[in-house]
């Protein structure tokens, strides 16, 4: 909803009638900088972030889902009638402890930078940023940004995230809010800071108890719940769905002869190579010890015989724990097992697999094994 001022002038006329020139200005007339946005509108938005019905929408739309990036896009959808930015993002750490941005409106990705620099401040040290322009700000220079308002989300004692309002227009003065509208946001952001925690400590909660502690892979748990889902997906479309089995070759002799923390290390790097081999598509995990599994989403038994092959050649070019002084060469025993070429289920594809990749190991090790049919055995 437009927000107005009408201003009127003098006595006009012959008669002396006083006539009025109403002179509408709105939150949307170009040219408004932020800082005289929030001088002359200070009023009307204080009024909206100080009803009772702007906390108890909040709390009713940031409490309908669990998924962070949602929360985070609801938050940036009711800042906005908050505060007269026209760009906003909500910054917060992912799954990796890494800043990103959740949710975002009308940002460029020039203003990338300045945002994460911004976030970066207002966590640390837990206190609202406001800047006139920050291209002279000297706390974080940024060009492609004039004017910001920002807020820490707090929640529990911690630094959750930050809410970044923007305008790449800058202001003749700093951005302020009074001290009423000010405690109104804040009280505003608290139910949506603690709904983001939530989600995210849940996501996190998640992501631990389906990821293998060493090397971040998917553990054997997860990949069992993926092959029964993509088992049933491709019997019900009629799909194909390939399993990949991967064990290292000589990998007992790295824990004999260099110890178990470098044997540790190399499944860190074979994990890299095997997941940076893999396409986005398909789900890579650490079945247990040195064996690995990928599952492959509608891909026959050609595709994924490339992929095994692909994974085979890059573990054999690989110079095992270079970083720490040593030259060690690991090669790998694959098993290929596609449905419903040779299986009918979820079990009897793992079977399939695992059988293919011991007739590898039987044979010499270091190739790659399709499985054979039942009915030809």
């Amino acid at each position: 909803m437009p927000v107005a001022l009408y201003r009127t002038a003098g006595p006009a006329g012959k008669s002396g009638s006083k006539l009025r020139r109403a002179s509408e200005i709105s939150l949307t007339t170009p040219g408004l900088d932020l800082a005289t946005k929030l001088r002359v509108f200070q009023r009307a938005l204080r009024s909206r972030v100080e009803r009772r019905d702007a906390l108890l929408d909040i709390v009713r739309a940031v409490n309908t889902t669990l998924e962070p990036p949602k929360i985070a896009e609801l938050l940036v959808d009711r800042a906005a009638t908050w505060v007269p930015a026209p760009c906003w993002a909500v910054v917060s750490s992912d799954l990796s402890a890494q800043l990103s941005v959740l949710a975002d409106h009308g940002l460029t990705p020039d203003m990338g930078p300045a945002v994460y620099a911004i976030a970066n401040w207002v966590m640390s040290r837990g206190q609202e940023f406001v800047s006139a322009d920050l291209h002279r700000d000297t706390r974080v220079h940024n060009s492609a940004v004039g004017a910001v308002v920002a807020f820490p989300l707090s929640c529990r004692g911690r630094k959750v995230g930050a809410l970044i309002g923007l305008d790449s227009l800058a202001s003749a003065r700093e951005p302020r809010l009074s001290v009423s509208m000010l405690r109104a946001v804040r009280i505003l952001l608290e139910p949506a800071a603690v709904a983001l925690d939530n989600a995210i400590l849940l996501k996190r909660a998640e992501a631990l108890s389906v990821t293998d502690d060493l090397t971040g892979l998917f553990n054997s748990r997860y990949l069992n719940l993926v092959l029964r889902r993509e088992t049933k997906r491709a019997s019900r479309n009629g799909r194909p769905l390939s399993l990949l089995f991967i064990d290292l070759d000589g990998f007992k002799g790295v824990n004999d002869t260099h110890g178990h923390l470098f044997g540790s290390r190399a499944l860190v790097e074979a994990a890299a190579v095997i997941r940076g081999s893999a396409r986005e598509t398909d789900v890579v995990a650490r079945f247990g010890g040195d064996e690995f599994a990928l599952v492959l989403p509608d891909t026959g038994g050609e595709g994924a015989f490339a992929v095994g092959e692909r994974i085979r050649d890059r573990i054999a070019d690989h110079k095992f724990l270079a970083g720490d002084g040593l030259d060690i060469h690991l090669t790998a025993s694959v098993g290929v097992a596609t449905l419903p070429d040779v299986a009918a289920s979820a079990e009897e594809l793992v079977q399939a697999a695992d059988k293919a990749m011991y007739q590898v190991k039987d044979s010499g090790k270091n190739g790659i094994q399709a499985a054979a049919d039942p009915a030809e055995n």
